[in-house]
This record gives C-alpha cells, sequence and structure tokens, in this order.
C-alpha cells in the first residue's frame, strides 16, 4: 500500500520510518526543504535512538522517500496520514492552522478513494472539521467530491523509546465509522494485529478523547507523587518508599510515580492544558486536571525554592546544571521544567554552567544565558554545586571523587533521585 505521512517532525518521521517497515511505500512529505534535504541524504533532524538506522534500512530498500510536493504525493497514496504539530494556543488550546492546511491541500488533490489519517493530537470534533474542510476545498477546486473516509489513530509514543512503542504497542486506536477505512487500517497494522497487540475500534470522537484522557490520568499521577513528595519532606518521610509501597498494588501499578520537577515535553503539558481549555469551552470544570496543572506549576517553584535553600542562597553562586531535556534520551527541550527552574536560578543571581547529552543545541534559543559545556566533569569546574535535572544513565554513575575535585563545595541537588543520600555523603 501507498502511504503519504504529512510533516516529517517527531511523530511523522517516526510513523512513516515503522510503516515502511511493515512493508509500505510511504513518502513524508515536509513544507520545509532544508528538513527534507537533510533526510534524503540520511541525516536525522532530532534524537531518537535507532531512528536513523531505521530511516536508512528502509530508504536504501526503496520504501520510504522525502519531497516537499503534497499533492502529488496526495494523489499516488490510499492513504494520507496528517502528523503536522498543533501547538498551543496562549489559553492552552491546540492551534489547529498546520491541520487545516493540510486538509485543504487533500480536497484539492482528491482523486480516488482516500483514508485521510489524523495522527496529531486534536481536539474532539476535529476529524468532523477536517472532513468538512475537505469536502469544501473539492468543491472549490470545481470536481467532483470524491469518496473518502477520516479516522483518528493517536499516537502514544513515548521519547527515547518511540520505536519500541510503535512495533510493540499496549494498544492500537481506530476511530471511524467507515468499515472500509476500517480495513484500511487494519491491512496497515497487519503485523501488529497478527501479533495479538490489543486493538481499540471506536467512532472518531471517541478516538480523540482517549488520548488526551490518557495523558492527563499519566500527568496526574506525577503530580501527585510530587505532592505526597513535598508532604514526606515535611514528615520526614521517604518517598522513594512510599511511592514502591503504592506501585506494588497492581491497581495503582509503579510507572509514572517517579518523583521530579514535573512533567515535559510535547504531550503532557500541551494536552492536559488542552483538554481544560476545551472543558473550559463547554462551561465545564476539570477541577483534577486544573489542579495537575496547578501542581506541575508549583513543583517546578519548589525546586528552584529547594537549590536556593542548599546553596545558601543562589546570588552570585555558580551551579553545574546537569540535564537541560524534559527526560534522557531525547533532545526535546519543549516545555522542559527544566527550562523554568533554570530561569528561576537565574532571576535569583546564580551563574549556570550546563551539560545535556543531546539537548544543548535546542536550549540555546530557550536559555542563551547559559554557559554550554562539554561535559558533566567541565561543567563542575569551579561551580560552588551541582544539580541534577535530567534522569540521563551517565548522570548515574558519575565519578564523584574527581567532581569532589573540581567543586568549590560539596554540594548536590538531586532533583531526580538517582543517589542514596547516605552513600552520597559518605
Amino acid at each position: 500500500m501507498k502511504v503519504c505521512v504529512v510533516g516529517s517532525g517527531y511523530v511523522g518521521l517516526v510513523t512513516g520510518a515503522c510503516l515502511a517497515d511493515f512493508g509500505m511505500r510511504v513518502v513524508g512529505v515536509d513544507k520545509d526543504a532544508a528538513k527534507v534535504e537533510t533526510l534524503r541524504r540520511g541525516e536525522i533532524p532530532i534524537y531518537e535512538p535507532g531512528l536513523k538506522t531505521l530511516v536508512a534500512k528502509n530508504a536504501d530498500e526503496g520504501r520510504l522517500s522525502f519531497t516537499t510536493e503534497l499533492g502529488p504525493a496526495i494523489e499516488d497514496s490510499r492513504a494520507v496520514f496528517i502528523a503536522v504539530g498543533t501547538p498551543p494556543r496562549p489559553d492552552g488550546s491546540a492551534d489547529l492552522t498546520f491541520i487545516r492546511e493540510v486538509a485543504t491541500q487533500i480536497g484539492r488533490h482528491l482523486n480516488g478513494f482516500k483514508v485521510v489519517v489524523t495522527k496529531s493530537t486534536v481536539p474532539t470534533g476535529t476529524g468532523r472539521m477536517v472532513e468538512e474542510l475537505i469536502r469544501e476545498a473539492a468543491r472549490e477546486a470545481g470536481h467532483p467530491v470524491q469518496d473518502f473516509a477520516v479516522v483518528s489513530n493517536p499516537e502514544f509514543l513515548r521519547e527515547g523509546s518511540a520505536i519500541e512503542d510503535f512495533m510493540n504497542p499496549d494498544r492500537v486506536v481506530i476511530g471511524s465509522r467507515d468499515p472500509r477505512a476500517i480495513e484500511v487500517m487494519l491491512d496497515l497494522y497487519a503485523p501488529l494485529k497478527n501479533a495479538d497487540v490489543p486493538f481499540v475500534v471506536t467512532g472518531v470522537e471517541t478516538a480523540e478523547l482517549i488520548k488526551y484522557a490518557s495523558n492527563g490520568f499519566l500527568a496526574t499521577k506525577i503530580s501527585f507523587i510530587n505532592e505526597i513528595a513535598a508532604l514526606c519532606e515535611a514528615l520526614g518521610a521517604d518517598v522513594e518508599v512510599v511511592a514502591r509501597g503504592m506501585g506494588l498494588d497492581n491497581r495503582i501499578g509503579p510507572k509514572f510515580l517517579q518523583t521530579g520537577p514535573g512533567f515535559g515535553g510535547s504531550c503532557f503539558p500541551k494536552d492536559t492544558r488542552a483538554v481544560a481549555q476545551i472543558a473550559r469551552d463547554l462551561g465545564l470544570e476539570l477541577r483534577i486536571i486544573e489542579a495537575v496543572l496547578a501542581v506541575h506549576e508549583a513543583t517546578q517553584r519548589r525546586m528552584v525554592e529547594k537549590v536556593d535553600a542548599a546553596f545558601g542562597g543562589l546570588e552570585g553562586k555558580t551551579v553545574a546544571l546537569l540535564g537541560l531535556a524534559f527526560k534522557p534520551n531525547t533532545d526535546d527541550m519543549r516545555d522542559s521544567p527544566v527550562i523554568p527552574i533554570a530561569r528561576g536560578m537565574l532571576a535569583r543571581g546564580a551563574r549556570i554552567r550546563a551539560f545535556d547529552p543531546a539537548a544543548m543545541d535546542e536550549a540555546r534559543s530557550d536559555l542563551p544565558e547559559l554557559t554550554y559545556c562539554a561535559s558533566a566533569y567541565e561543567a563542575a569546574e569551579g561551580a560552588d554545586g551541582v544539580v541534577i535535572a535530567t534522569e540521563w544513565n551517565q548522570f548515574r554513575s558519575l565519578e564523584w571523587g574527581e567532581l569532589r575535585r573540581t567543586l568549590r563545595a560539596p554540594l548536590v541537588v538531586d532533583l531526580r533521585n538517582l543517589y542514596d543520600p547516605q552513600r552520597m555523603a559518605a
């Protein structure tokens, strides 16, 4: 089957490469000519383990290509995946400008039955909007409206393990009212169906809401355990043990009960704000989600307070900041909780020497005031202490003897609880 994936960002690139690996003929479309040329050279504009190898393999075998020409790609494909960005507006709602643009282009290039698949995270009702835009554009183009179907197929890709998540997902959600479209989607995902991956086949609106509800619940777990962490500190309890005791309950589970400075990336912050705004627009209040957002922001402020107290005041102090990305194994700085924490430290008069294994190029636009270093040890040179902000594996086994000789004071503020405090003190 020939497939067009519109948008070669994180979701689109992973989706296209994985579908090509399933045996589809995939063309990735992006209006950024420089990005397309980069991809054609076999270079990957994002950091994701294993993605470069997967793209190169399928490009070499003739199943994956890239272009800026959207019209011909639509006309030549049976399924068109929309994987463009839906950035947040100031009120938190999703900006659907790029979705609208792609839907209009699809309508102008309809030449037979197409399955139009929204892979981007979109508000409930977007599927109907896309359907209307396609029909309107087809009429304006002056040709008969061809048959097509709109499908919601939300992604559940964790940055840093996206290929594994696509190839071995917990579930695949397909939202459509058209049995022909559902059949096409089941053909696309046949390797997963044959591997007994659970499939949820439902209506478009329900599928759209599953993604928001899932991310909202996971964000809730993160904010919940961060509130419990504050309570543990006040009572002298160990939040790590509390979280383990909770996670052993099968009804709760251990995932997303790791304390830290909050959530970030392209999904949790944007999706929780968006679903909260959707409810407000309907005259509803999602009190738990609103509390999740409030706790998230309060947690970041509390991290700055913790660092300031540990350093005895940040005015004039030099901080070695280890980690900038919102999580390990990615260069994604979108809504990274490290950004407001770093800005909070700068506002209190600190100088920051930073190191991240992958995200420093991305971080420079958000945090130009930082001094960027080539290693954790360079960042620590002459610093008054270390702040660990992202749980990269290489930060789990640092040579603390060397760092102790380099630092002005033996001070470590571990925002990710990577180390045992007693062993660190020793």
